[in-house]
């Protein structure tokens, strides 16, 4: 009788797996939908049709982009929550979508990674601090020094409360004891310009965001937040080479999810192409212009690092008494 458990334990076991082969073997047969909260022409959003046109042709079926702006993100999580966890719904999400939002709107008792799966890493971004090509500083222990001598005088931009940019220097404050004010923009291009022009003194800024008031040479780059120069801005110092904490780095990833029980064999496949597709020579060209660090992170790496993130942040949150509900 125990032999006769066991050997239909594991025919059935056998059966499961076989499926699971053949399903992630016949993925996908249909068209796949990849939804963003990011809107259409901002630099996510070009990196996704990029990887969709890409994916499209490696899997012989239509990749369509579905891009719901809004709602804290919450818009393009919900719609995405609604979808069947078969692999043919998948969600762009950055960092902050992942591992902040839990802690800026508590009352809703959302954990993104309770409810969505990591699948696969698309890319990194580093952000520079940037004033204007007038400013009287130049270089971050300047910018301290200014804050020290003057707290809450001194007011920093953002594109949003909870972002990057709003979080990174919450992060500097913590790391240097001074106190600032933030100022939330809604249009990122306002808020480049009103840094171009002196209106506000700083900004956390990425270089698809700001390199077109850059480039008109109302934009200067103190530092970037980070442990290395980069090629695309060699000429930028670090955030310890331009006398700021060493351990501050700000940056953002960027992945796909999908809702949670989507099968294995699935997400393992959706994993091996786009990490396939992110090695393209075009798009890592293309992933240069912007300083686009290309990543190929399994889901257990993608969770690793979110949680990570989600420690800062939480912490962030808790000091800034910062919340968006």
């Amino acid at each position: 009788m125990n032999f006769s458990r066991a050997l239909l334990a594991g025919v059935l076991a056998l059966t499961a797996a076989t499926g699971a082969m053949a399903q992630a073997g016949d993925f996908p047969n249909k068209p796949v939908t990849l939804v963003t909260p990011f809107a259409a022409g901002s630099g996510p959003d070009a990196v996704l049709r990029l990887v969709s046109d890409k994916l499209s042709r490696l899997w012989g079926q239509r990749v369509l982009i579905d891009n719901k702006p809004g709602g804290g993100g919450f818009i393009a999580i919900d719609q995405a929550r609604r979808a069947a966890p078969d692999g043919y719904t998948l969600l762009q999400l950055d960092s902050e979508h992942i591992a902040a939002l839990p802690h800026l709107y508590k009352s809703r008792n959302f954990v993104t990674l309770q409810h969505f799966d990591p699948v696969a890493s698309l890319f990194r971004t580093p952000f520079f601090v940037a004033v204007g090509t007038d400013s009287k500083w130049k270089n971050m222990s300047d910018l301290i020094a200014a804050a020290k001598a003057n707290p809450d005088g001194i007011v920093y931009g953002s594109w949003g409360v909870g972002s990057p940019g709003h979080l990174g220097a919450q992060q500097l404050e913590a790391l240097t004891g001074i106190h600032m004010r933030h100022a939330p923009y809604r249009e990122v291009s306002q808020l480049f310009s009103n840094v171009g022009a002196g209106e506000v003194p700083w900004s956390f800024a990425s270089i698809p965001s700001s390199q077109g008031i850059y480039k008109a040479g109302k934009l200067r780059y103190l530092a970037i937040a980070a442990p290395k120069r980069i090629p695309q801005m060699p000429d930028v110092p670090t955030m310890a080479e331009a006398g700021g904490p060493a351990s501050l780095e700000v940056n953002s990833f960027v992945s796909l999810l999908a809702p949670k029980g989507v099968p294995a064999a699935i997400k393992a496949k959706i994993n091996a192409d786009v990490a396939k597709v992110i090695a393209d020579p075009e798009i890592r060209a293309r992933f240069d212009t912007f300083a686009f660090e290309p990543l190929a992170w399994s889901p257990e790496e993608i969770e690793r690092n979110a949680e990570a993130k989600s420690k800062v942040y939480g912490e962030l949150v808790r000091r800034g008494n910062i919340s968006l509900e």
